[in-house]
């Protein structure tokens, strides 16, 4: 309980800040809106060429991006103001405060700033999901909406697992873009269905295949967006799919956090 009223605090006082600077608010919101449309009439534009693409006909892909939009929306308004600023704490000190309160130093460090900008981008992704959804006009079980949203948090854990880590690396780097970069060109693969990576002759072992295994079955970068749309649309695949993306997230997650506890253990302070 404790927690989620500092939750809230840092979320209004986020809003506060936000609404101090109503102008940079208002292009955030516009910059996230433009960014959404483009996407959405892109693939249009895509399926009224074709029917499907792999497995997927033009509603389910929809609920899969809503799914993807849905998940870094989350793990960009919450984490990611937070791990980018983590070496800016360093060089100034205010890790240092952060590391005297009597409150989790990780839970503080993830959490104290938020981007409200991007709540707009979770209104939108869960509009395109309920309209994709009712497009498909396909009875959803209260189970599958359940086992949804808990996918969901399994797979904003993941990121969020892959994003504190990188940001630790800050205590002996002292500047970290270049991993957040890579970070970002990694995550660009959970943009698409797992599926995509399919080869095409069976014959041989091709590049598309080994970028499947190895994003599926060594870090789940595939399974966390895709598990979650194929539960809602109820074409699940096998389930050790989603043993492999739970099983994986938390690993993840426990290493995420050793990793955080072995850091700070070797941070000396601002004055070092």
């Amino acid at each position: 309980m404790f927690y989620l009223r500092l939750l809230s605090q840092f979320i209004r006082n986020a809003l506060i800040r936000e609404m101090m600077f109503p102008a940079n608010f208002l292009i955030q919101v516009v910059t996230r809106l433009f960014w959404f449309a483009a996407r959405v009439a892109l693939f249009r534009l895509i399926y009224s060429e074709v029917q499907q693409i792999r497995e997927w006909s033009r509603d389910e892909y929809f609920t899969f991006m809503a799914t993807g939009m849905l998940i870094n929306s989350i793990v960009e308004a919450f984490f990611m103001p937070n791990c980018a600023a983590f070496c800016e704490q360093i060089r100034t000190g205010r890790l240092d405060f952060a590391l005297t309160r009597p409150v989790d130093a990780q839970f503080l460090v993830s959490l104290q700033r938020l981007n409200p900008a991007m709540f707009t981008q979770v209104l939108l992704a869960t509009a395109l999901l309920i309209m994709s959804l009712a497009e498909l006009n396909r009875p959803i079980a209260p189970y599958a909406v359940v086992l949804y949203l808990f996918y969901i948090g399994v797979a904003v854990t993941f990121f969020y697992s892959l994003m504190i880590a990188t940001a630790c690396t800050s205590i002996w780097f002292g500047r970290n873009q270049g991993l957040y970069d890579f970070w970002f060109y990694i995550t660009i693969f959970a943009q698409y269905p797992r599926s995509i990576y399919d080869g095409t002759d069976a014959s041989r072992f091709e590049s598309g295949e080994a970028l499947q295994f190895a994003f599926s079955w060594v870090l789940p970068i595939l399974l966390v967006v895709t598990i979650p749309a194929q539960t809602i649309l109820n074409t699940a695949g096998h389930p050790a799919f989603a043993l492999a993306m739970l099983a994986s997230t938390t690993a993840c997650f426990v290493l995420s956090r050793m990793v955080f506890n072995w850091s700070l253990s070797h941070y000396r302070g601002a004055s070092s």
